[in-house]
């Protein structure tokens, strides 16, 4: 095998896994498993075919693609392919030799990974249930959604949301929230108090909920259980802006380590209930603790990306005239912003790609 996509499909009643190998120049470039949602009475070929489709729609398909069995209108299919490719791609069940070799390896891996996907989907679903039994919710929770913030000393401050379900972490669902910055914010911030940035971000999470589903006829959008990483003080957040926005069918709880900072010994937080603890090895405690862990997480490496962006930033980026191009130019000339802005006319104008008017323009902006 040359250059190919090599794709088996195992199927297990209304389950699917579809497996792909990537070979390129003879050589194995690594696989990836696919679990297509479709109605149980769906056809096999029309799973297949669809699948192919998709993929295709934003990777570039080799010349050949081995597939595990026929798709239907083969032949319209190879030509939307081509099309999208720019070369010829021919659709092709192997029958003998090497490529139906590798073709039982890949439909063998694709038996084991549906097998593997069951297993944990089970195994979540009972941490689910669990979940549910805990706080006394009305039903096992279809959608989590947990909230952690991060900033520096009141700079680039954020929050962040990631979403869990029974399928594990929905993360195409996770969601920043720039905290606008201020004197104020600042002030508050720098003493280590994120309150305010927690009110900010579930006051703009749940009012623009209200404004796209007051009714909450959309499928899955709504939170079943929202997870606060904090204690009380959180805890009484939560309640007040619950109480402005007039929600009262979420329930949520608010996770804290404890003075000792201890993780394995979390304090849970509810209304109207005392904080309990759950035993150091309790599943369901493991559960809560990833899902904390994830939004700490995910929260911490938006606020890096954010400052990281941050820092990038200069003078120039404000500076008349001057592009991405020129800006390139000017700091490998003079090394910094801050050299360029102390740098003579007659400098600035021995910079490529800046002529004598932008110069001009660059120098009075320096000075003025």
């Amino acid at each position: 095998i040359g250059d190919a996509d090599v794709i088996g499909l195992h199927r297990a009643g209304d389950r699917t896994c579809i497996q792909v190998f990537f070979f390129r120049s003879g050589q194995n470039f690594g696989n990836k498993s696919y679990f297509p949602s479709h109605a149980p009475d769906c056809e096999t070929e029309e799973i297949l075919s669809a699948f192919i489709g998709q993929l295709y729609q934003t990777h570039k398909p080799p010349k050949q693609v081995l597939i595990s069995q026929p798709v239907e209108h083969t032949a319209l299919l190879e030509e939307a392919l081509a099309l999208g490719a720019g070369h010829k791609v021919q659709l092709s069940v192997p029958t003998r030799g090497d490529k139906l070799t590798v073709m039982g390896q890949v439909v063998a891996n694709a038996k084991y990974a549906l097998e593997h996907h069951i297993a944990q989907r089970s195994t979540q679903r009972d941490l689910l249930e669990g979940v549910a039994k805990l706080f006394a919710l009305e039903k096992t929770p279809e959608r989590i959604e947990v909230y952690d913030n991060s900033h520096l000393l009141g700079k680039h401050a954020l929050g962040g949301m990631i979403v869990a379900g029974a399928e594990g972490f929905i993360k195409n669902q996770y969601r920043q929230f720039g905290i606008k910055e201020g004197a104020d914010a600042r002030a508050m911030l720098t003493g280590g108090d994120d309150y305010a940035m927690l009110r900010e971000t579930l006051s703009r999470r749940f009012s623009r909920l209200l404004k796209d589903d007051p009714d909450r006829q959309q499928e899955g959008i709504w939170p079943d259980l929202i997870l606060v990483d904090g204690g009380a003080a959180h805890l009484k957040i939560v309640e007040e802006v619950f109480a402005d926005l007039g929600i009262t069918d979420v329930p949520y709880v608010c996770i804290a380590k404890g003075v000792d900072r201890n993780a394995g010994r979390e304090w849970f937080h509810r209304t109207g209930i005392s904080p309990f603890q759950l035993p150091p090895h309790d599943p369901v405690l493991h559960y809560l603790q990833r899902l904390r862990d994830e939004a700490h997480r995910f929260a911490i490496g938006s606020h890096r990306n954010k400052r990281s962006k941050a820092i990038v930033k200069s003078e120039l980026d404000n500076a008349p005239g001057i592009g991405a191009t020129r800006k390139k130019a000017i700091l490998h000339h003079f090394g910094s912003a801050k050299a360029a802005s102390t740098a003579s006319l007659s400098e600035l104008e021995s910079v490529p790609g800046l002529n004598k008017k932008t110069a001009l323009a660059l120098y009075n902006y320096f000075h003025s």
